[in-house]
């Protein structure tokens, strides 16, 4: 009988095989945007030299437009230096929650989700919602999306905090200006390889029939469920799919990774505890505040980093935040 190959045993074990050709994946993004980067650099050299040896001015200009492009997405591609923290290249879960303001805040937690979505569409990733509360007159409670793309921890990390919202309320008949928040947490999606221990017997498992939109078959069965992990007293819901089963899947998802962070914070004093940086949702705790009127800003309070481009970020374009927070935080992990 012939000896099994390094290459057999490599592909017994499902889940590291996944999990180094997940790594190499990350490795060659590395060398191809590095490459990339160089032969355009490559490319407005050799135009720039073309221009100023036949004094053509038209060359020159679009070598220098060039220049200009490739500057900026070497600045992007050097942010990403900065991912280097071991829970960084991964998929992540993003909850945001309504807080003070009632009406308002609700309002503003979907407004927070349209832009999230926005910026992760933008970004070329893909999201799915594991569970979403409605308000009870307008918007949502309480959201929370499974994100996948490269670095999708990484970057979204630093949108953990909360958000305040300065408008004149739509709600309001004598159009007054009202002040609402919001949190958003976000933690990093576990690799199946890591093993969390979560016994039967330290669960709660209730079913419900899942609230707002999805039809008359979400609403006639009691699809939705929700886990208490009794010893944590963590609480997950999820009520996405119409299939009980599936949404067990999506709960048991989103546990794993909640109870692998908390032995993250046990274990590394050192790190910030990301349950209690979630402070209280009102005012004076937020890390990013979105001026409507008298005047139109959005500031992080923990970079300065601001924008008047408040449709430009309601759209979607984050990225002035995120990679001044990144910048900001280069020695952090």
């Amino acid at each position: 009988m012939e000896k099994a190959t390094s290459a057999d045993n490599f592909w017994t074990d499902q889940r590291k095989a996944q999990k180094v050709l997940k790594e190499i994946a990350l490795h060659k993004s590395w060398i191809s945007g590095w490459e990339y980067l160089q032969a355009r650099l490559d490319d407005v050299t050799v135009l720039q030299e073309l221009g100023e040896e036949e004094n053509d001015a038209s060359s020159l200009a679009e070598a220098e437009s060039l220049l200009e492009g490739l500057a900026a997405d070497i600045e992007l591609f050097s942010l990403r230096t900065f991912l280097s923290g071991p829970d960084d290249p991964n998929d992540c879960i993003m909850t945001i929650h309504s807080g003070a303001g009632g009406t308002e805040s609700c309002d503003w937690a979907q407004m927070l989700m349209r832009m999230y979505t926005r910026w992760i569409e933008r970004r070329g990733f893909s999201y799915e919602t594991l569970d979403i509360q409605a308000g009870e007159e307008v918007g949502i409670k309480s959201v929370t999306l499974e994100i996948k793309g490269e670095y999708a921890f990484g970057y979204l990390r630093a949108e953990l905090g909360v958000h305040r919202l300065v408008r004149i309320s739509p709600f309001d008949a004598n159009k007054r200006r009202h002040t609402s928040f919001a949190s958003v947490f976000v933690i990093p999606e576990v690799d199946n390889d890591i093993e969390i221990n979560i016994r039967d017997e330290d669960l709660r498992v209730d079913t419900y029939r899942a609230s707002g939109a999805g039809g008359q078959h979400v609403n006639k069965t009691s699809s939705a469920v929700r886990l208490t992990h009794l010893p944590s007293g963590i609480v997950v819901q999820c009520q996405s799919e119409r299939s009980q089963h599936k949404n067990r899947e999506s709960a048991m998802k989103v546990l794993r990774a909640r109870l692998y962070q908390l032995e993250k914070e046990k274990e590394d004093e050192k790190k910030k505890d990301l349950e209690k940086s979630k402070k209280k949702i009102e005012w004076g705790s937020q890390i990013r505040s979105y001026v409507f009127q008298p005047y139109q800003m959005v500031k992080d309070v923990r970079t300065n980093y601001e924008t008047s481009n408040i449709q430009a970020v309601m759209d979607g374009d984050l990225d002035g935040f995120i990679n001044a927070f990144l910048s900001s935080n280069k020695n952090e992990t």
